[in-house]
């Protein structure tokens, strides 16, 4: 693959769960993440991924979320050339809710894609 190409997972290939060693970055904004998110999710917004590329783990399988998936496709992108095998999420947080997984708020609560 060039620098410029990702691996892509569609939502039944993701893991449901995450730590270490398997890590889901979400880089929606803000609000979004605040809205809802994948419990365990690390969420480093888009525009900030360059200041603090170095908290993401290089050694774990990394995958990319956003809302729909076109915002980290770039940032996959971004990272493959840094170094990083990200896997961008096909679909992002919607098909991740479409698929019916949860989504959560800071305070544990149910949120919204």
């Amino acid at each position: 693959m060039s620098d410029d190409e990702v691996g892509e997972a569609q939502i039944a290939d993701v893991p449901v769960t995450f730590d270490h060693s398997v890590v889901l970055l979400d880089v929606r904004e803000d609000d979004e993440w605040q809205r809802g998110h994948a419990e365990g999710a690390q969420h480093i917004p888009m525009g900030d991924v360059p200041a603090r590329i170095g908290e993401i783990d290089v050694d774990a399988t990394l995958f990319v979320v956003c809302h729909a998936g076109g915002r980290s496709q770039r940032v996959a992108q971004y990272l493959a050339r840094n170094g990083y095998e990200p896997i961008n999420v096909a679909g992002g947080m919607l098909a991740w809710a479409g698929a019916g997984r949860p989504v959560i708020t800071d305070g544990g609560s149910a949120g919204t894609v």
